[in-house]
């Protein structure tokens, strides 16, 4: 699935995708993941600003959680907005430079929180940004 969605979302000209050999196969909802997954990945290529974008899917084992980061070497999002960026209609770029709802993240924190998982952002501006995000065994 997430071999798809980084086929179907990201261009082959200009990103470079790392997806981690560790990644296994998990037995879920596959809609809810998808929507996840299409999100994070769509953000990474919509809001990259470097000549060659990067986005890297990591997977860590925990005791308890499967733990995804999406990470990528876009432009970042400094800390004051690390929570905004979850609320409803919320975006930092203005409406007219980038196209966007605001609903995305939102509704992927949602989806990972209604699983019984969390999810967090690491970001410092002009540093790419990464989104982890934990889901229950």
């Amino acid at each position: 699935m997430l071999h798809l969605i980084i086929e179907t979302i990201v261009p082959t000209e200009g990103f470079e995708v790392n997806i981690a050999d560790t990644i296994p196969e998990i037995k879920i909802a596959r809609i809810l993941f998808q929507q996840i997954f299409t999100n994070l990945i769509s953000n990474a290529v919509k809001y990259n600003d470097k000549p060659i974008g990067k986005i890297e899917c990591l997977y860590e084992s925990l005791p308890n959680f499967h733990q995804f980061t999406i990470k990528d070497n876009g432009p970042g999002i400094a800390e004051e907005y690390h929570q905004k960026i979850f609320k409803v209609f919320q975006t930092i770029e203005a409406r007219d430079k980038k196209e966007s709802t605001g609903v995305g993240l939102s509704i992927v924190e949602k989806i990972i929180e209604e699983m019984g998982g969390t999810i967090r952002i690491y970001s410092e501006e002009n540093k790419g940004a990464s989104f982890i995000f934990t889901i229950p065994k």
